[in-house]
This record gives C-alpha cells, structure tokens and sequence, in this order.
C-alpha cells in the first residue's frame, strides 16, 4: 500500500523544526530514520498532512562524553551505536544490544531517538536506557526539559513526548568502577521483532565480588519495556555470584506480563525471562571483571 498524500520539508535548524511543529500540531509527524514512522504510513495506520524531517538539523548525530555522562544524539543510527568505540567503553550493554536490533537495512537507517519516541515494548532500546538509568531531553517552544526514562514510557506506544516536542538527546550515566552489561534477545528469525529479551547491566566494587547497583530490564513482555526494581533492589549489595542471579531472576519472571500468541505461551515466556536474566547477570559480571 502506499501512504496518502502529505507535503514534506526538511528544515535545517531545530527552531524551524519545532515551529513548523507547534503550527501544523496533530497534523504533523516527525520524520528521523523513517523505519518506524514509514510502515505506519504504507499501511494508513498514520495519515499526517505534513512531515517534518529533522535529518538535516545539525548536533543530532553527535556522541560525546563529558562530565560523567554518554550523549547520544536523537539521530544516531542503530548501526552507530553498535559499533562506536566510546559507547563500546562505556556502555558495554549498548554495544551488546546494537548488532541485535532488527536487520542490517533497519539498523543502518534507524534512530535511536526515533526507536526510543515510536516506544514499541518490543523495541530493543527502550529495556536497554531503563537498565542503564538513561535520561531523555526533549525540546519545545519554551526550551530543554530532561525527564527519567523510567518516567517517559508511559504505556503502549506512549511517551512524556509533547506534541510541540522533539526527542533530542539520551542521556547515559557513565560508571565509575568496574561495569559490564549484555542484552540477550529471542527472536524466530534475524530482523523479527523479539519473543524475549532482556537487559542486565551491573556495577561491581572494585574487587569484583560486590553488586554495587543492577540494571535489569525486558523487552516484549509488557504493554512497554519494563523496569523491574525489585530484582534491582534485590541485587543490591549482594555477592555477585549465582545464588543471588537466581533470586534476581526469579523477581524478574513474576514481574513479566507476556500474552500468549504465535512466538509461545505466557509460561514460556516467563521461563525464557527467568533464564535471560539469570545468564545475563553472570554474563555481565564477567564483563565487569575484565574491565582494567
């Protein structure tokens, strides 16, 4: 199918951007890497009368690190982000994820802003920033605010996202110790949405043997990417060994709310949540340890 008709414009500064944003209101739709924005248009799910395509809007693809902080521009590509040497070092968990997101066409063209706004709960990045305690800054007529990410999904493709706002910027608090994390993912085939995965981030002390903190969050299991605190809660000065991962998992599994359909039963799903995250915290320690 091809979408109606809709006038298109590229403007070049975010000022314009947000302009022609607060002018055209519900009527428009903002365009970054298109991958989840254009389906919705072929199959008339979304009919905006006018796109605004922020591709050209200059600062939007930078990552930097400064003051204890990763910054991710809203429209640096998936395929980026799995491969830059800095996210590589600092976020190990995002390097994990990036090669794992959809197929090669979507990670080469997709955002992670646009990912992170569509707020698919079978999108890769949403579990990941929950598990690493991301911060997300959005731009409007009256300026920058900054908002947790557990606070800006709020429900199935929902977001904090104001209709006269523009995702600019995630925000990935930078480790001090020894870290490590892995995103471990279920999928039928390469590029399908996942049945299960999961997000394991942790802190360890600096002899390796303590949980400082613990990221754990899931994908596909909920109405959005879920934050289980208690299993981060439960980690939470803990010996980093299996007895610990277990509990940890278990917390994980009953906080889960899978439906049943074609990729397996809730039970299973369930199952695959508990193992998931108990591989994936073990695993994510031994990438802690190796850490220099």
């Amino acid at each position: 199918m091809y979408p109606p008709p809709f006038e298109y414009v590229a403007p070049e500064t975010i000022e314009d951007a947000l302009a022609l944003l607060t002018e055209h209101g519900d009527e428009a739709k903002i365009l970054a890497g298109g991958q989840s924005l254009i389906p919705l248009l072929k199959l008339r799910f979304a009919a905006p009368a006018i796109l605004i395509d922020i591709g050209r809007v200059p600062g939007l693809r930078d990552i930097t690190v400064a003051d204890g902080v990763l910054s991710i521009g809203a429209l640096v590509r998936h395929a980026t982000l799995a491969s830059d040497p800095k996210v590589a070092e600092h976020a190990p968990l995002i390097a994990s994820a990036g090669p794992q997101v959809a197929d090669p066409l979507v990670r080469n063209l997709g955002t992670v802003g646009g990912s992170l706004a569509h707020a698919d709960p079978a999108g890769d990045w949403g579990a990941v920033m929950l598990a690493l305690g991301a911060e997300i800054v959005m731009r409007g007529p009256s300026g920058a605010r900054t908002v947790p990410i557990a606070d800006f999904f709020q429900g199935l493709l929902t977001t904090a996202l104001a209709p006269d706002e523009i995702l600019c910027e995630v925000r990935v608090p930078v480790p001090t110790g020894k870290h490590g994390g892995v995103y471990l993912k279920l999928e039928r085939k390469v590029g399908d949405f996942a049945t299960v995965a999961a997000a394991l981030q942790v802190e360890l002390d600096d002899a390796g043997q303590t949980i400082r903190r613990a990221g754990v969050a899931l994908t596909a299991v909920g109405p959005q990417n879920l934050l289980v605190r208690a299993a981060e809660d439960a980690l939470k000065g803990q010996p980093a060994e299996p007895a610990a991962f277990a509990k940890a998992a278990a917390l994980a599994a009953d906080h889960a709310e899978p439906d049943s359909d074609v990729r397996g039963s809730a039970e299973y799903k369930r199952e695959i949540v508990r193992v998931f995250v108990e591989r994936g915290l073990a695993q994510a320690c031994e990438v802690a340890r190796a850490r220099k």
